[in-house]
């Protein structure tokens, strides 16, 4: 082919230029022209030819198949390339694959815009000088390759074959990359002297969709002449995945009554083949519907998007009439756009009908009747309604109130959570002498609103007869707790109060009696017929039967009923203090060394049992000191304590020291106490007091003593 024929052929319509060609010497398997440039029009119309595909497989073209890689075009038997449709957008590229029982290859048709042709050319060819000879560019044309997944043995199979301008001779291909020697290895190899490349197993498209490979062409020594250049093989995907439904379970929710159309769900099911092919394009239908009533058909599916949608009327789908709020669908998902061929999977989409508070509540009966004892509080009746609603939502849910008959608040109406029933019960003990019988009118209403067309009819409201039953109340102490204030120390047989008690029967007439029923000091008495509390013994505000001056007994008042009604009543006596208590002195020891130099002996304190003003302020005093010397004196420090000091260095001994503590009750009590003071030897920091003399100093204070108890008996 010299210059002039190539560019007649690139410039003239159909614009085709032929790349690689081989002298018609023998008939070499495949398309006779494998590349071809092609200027791209505005639009490719429809039934347009775009140009003719020569392929031959040398033994006839038995089974002859073509397949291109848009779906817009196809390949007509006599090799015409023809838009299936106007297409304005295909790429830079179509790539036709031919395969007949002998031979398969591929053509590549490249798509130019209008100022591409030169480079294009200049591509191709090279000029050399002014002769324009051209030659070919690169030495190694190697096609993209097509290869079906799926294919059965036996293998090796050939595949496509990579060609050398300059001729094989002296020289062999080698092929690398992913699938060749490196993982995973072995896939694809190429017959080194004449550039077959063959397939050496089953491919997979889903785990491997294209391979990129590289081909030079190498001396006997292994140098690289020619290369590398790029050879791409692509798995022609086959239709061996079933579409699965990866996302359940699917459940979607109607609300009863929706109109027609209403969507419910949408399932989406995942097809693992080429999702630009029919292999992946899936179709939706329904296959089985459980339950089939009302209708056989409540749902249909949209077969490209997989939406479900209600196709009944608003009044079938009733969540109340039907047999079963729950639908099932079997949905079936079918590739291969859903022609017979195509591979299915199935899921099951779950459908509830949910519930709208179309139905009001309703009493069983207008009337419930009830007895009760008085003074007895709890449930006393079950109210029971009717709900054709859903017992799961608020639409069925039962509230109730009490609309009439209950001024004192008596009553109370709670939902009893499992059964929906009225729980009605007193919580205020009722009187039978008030009142013997009550009604009260009841209304029950839902949780969640009706909706707007339906209201709350006579049958949601009912009255209760309630009916109290007379009993033996015990009597009742007026007032309850009683209080009275008494001074400590009264004469036994006082008289404290009278108390009082009735009984709330008074239409039975009963009489009362009175007793004690807890005196834990055992002071008190009470008369059992008209109730006086006396004491029996000294009131004692210091005893530990009291508690913040307060002394608490119980009374019972009993009834003459069969069987008798008992009462209690509290009292609480409030004792006030008188001054019978003197007061005490702390500490009763003290150590001290013979030669200390702080003659500061002891701080004493004293404290009384009673309150004021009969404790402190205290007065402090020594008593009459035995001897021709003084040797010690006491310091008031405050109002309740003192500081006795030495007067001189003493001998080891022990001494007792007579100290008297004064109250400042009226009349003032006066105590004694004797402080026994330890005279001890101290050396080195130790304190020895074990070897003391023979008391030394004993003042005897039993007239004082006599005189203070003599005061505290005439107090």
């Amino acid at each position: 082919v010299d210059v002039k024929s190539l560019f007649l052929l690139f410039f003239s319509p159909p614009q085709v230029l032929l790349l690689a060609c081989e002298e018609d010497l023998e008939c070499v398997p495949g398309f006779q022209q494998k590349v071809f440039y092609i200027e791209k029009p505005f639009e490719f119309t429809e039934d347009q030819l775009v140009l003719n595909l020569k392929f031959d497989d040398c033994k006839g073209n038995n089974k002859l198949n073509f397949e291109v890689s848009n779906p817009d075009f196809t390949v007509e038997l006599d090799g015409n390339l023809v838009a299936l449709k106007n297409v304005s957008e295909v790429g830079r590229a179509l790539f036709v694959h031919a395969r007949s029982e002998h031979a398969e290859d591929m053509a590549e048709i490249f798509i130019l815009e209008a100022n591409e042709k030169r480079g294009a050319l200049k591509e191709i060819l090279k000029l050399e000088g002014n002769l324009g000879i051209p030659r070919q560019k690169r030495a190694i044309l190697a096609t993209p390759i097509l290869i079906p997944e799926n294919q059965r043995p036996p293998f090796p199979r050939l595949v496509g074959k990579v060609i050398r301008s300059e001729g094989t001779e002296g020289v062999k291909f080698r092929l690398s990359g992913k699938g060749v020697d490196q993982d995973p290895k072995g896939i694809f190899r190429i017959n080194e002297m004449n550039g077959d490349v063959s397939v050496t197993r089953t491919l997979d498209r889903e785990a491997i969709a294209n391979y990129e490979l590289e081909v030079e062409v190498v001396d006997m020594n292994g140098k690289t002449i020619d290369g590398p250049v790029r050879l791409d093989i692509s798995v022609i995907d086959q239709n061996d995945n079933r579409p699965m439904f990866k996302e359940g379970p699917y459940v979607g929710h109607v609300m009863e009554g929706s109109a027609t159309g209403t969507t419910v769900m949408r399932m989406a099911a995942f097809d693992a083949d080429d999702a630009s092919t029919d292999n992946a394009l899936l179709r939706y239908n329904i296959l089985k519907q459980t339950p089939t009533k009302p209708s056989p058909n409540m749902f249909y599916i949209d077969p490209e998007k997989g939406d479900i949608v209600t196709v009944v009327s608003p009044a079938l789908l009733d969540r109340e009439t039907m047999e079963s709020p729950k639908y099932e669908l079997v949905i079936e998902a079918k590739d291969m756009g859903g022609m017979d061929v195509g591979l299915t999977g199935t899921a099951t989409a779950t459908i509830l009908i949910d519930d709208k508070n179309d139905h009001a509540p309703e009493f069983t009966k207008k009337e419930f009747q009830a007895t009760v004892k008085e003074g007895v509080t709890g449930v006393i009746v079950n109210l029971t309604v009717g709900d054709r609603d859903d017992p799961a939502t608020g639409a069925w849910r039962a509230v109730y109130s009490i609309i009439n008959g209950n001024p004192g608040q008596s009553f109370e109406i709670h939902t009893n959570p499992q059964t929906n029933e009225g729980m009605l019960s007193v919580v205020k003990p009722l009187d039978y002498e008030i009142s013997a019988f009550h009604t009260l009118l009841i209304k029950v209403e839902n949780e969640d609103p009706l909706i707007p067309d339906i209201a709350y009819g006579p049958s949601s409201t009912a009255t209760v007869q309630i009916t109290v039953e007379d009993v033996n109340e015990g009597p009742v102490f007026h007032p309850n707790p009683m209080t009275v204030t008494k001074q400590e120390n009264i004469p036994v047989g006082s008289v404290v109060l009278t108390v009082n008690a009735t009984d709330p029967d008074t239409l039975q007439h009963q009489t009362i009696r009175y007793s004690v029923y807890k005196d834990p000091a055992g002071w008190l008495e009470i008369n059992p017929t008209n109730g006086t509390v006396g004491t029996t013994a000294v009131l004692d505000r210091e005893s530990p039967f009291v508690q913040n001056n307060v002394y608490t007994a119980l009374f019972l008042a009993i009834d003459s009923g069969n069987p008798p009604a008992t009462g209690t009543g509290t009292l609480h006596i409030t004792l006030e203090d008188v001054n019978d208590n003197v007061p005490s002195l702390y500490p009763t020891l003290a150590k001290v060394c013979d030669d200390a130099k702080d003659l500061r002996v002891v701080v004493l304190g004293a404290s009384d049992k009673d309150l004021h003003p009969n404790t402190d302020p205290f007065k402090f005093e020594l008593s009459k000191q035995s001897g021709p010397e003084k040797l010690w004196r006491i310091n008031r420090l405050n109002n309740t304590h003192a500081q006795v000091i030495l007067l001189q260095n003493l001998k080891k001994a022990n001494y007792n020291i007579p100290i008297s503590v004064t109250d400042s009750g009226k009349p003032p009590l006066t105590n004694t106490t004797e402080l026994r003071l330890q005279v001890c030897t101290c050396k080195k920091s130790k304190m020895d007091c074990s070897a003391t003399d023979a008391l030394h100093i004993s003042l005897t204070l039993i007239l004082l003593s006599l005189l203070s108890l003599f005061c505290k008996s005439f107090a």
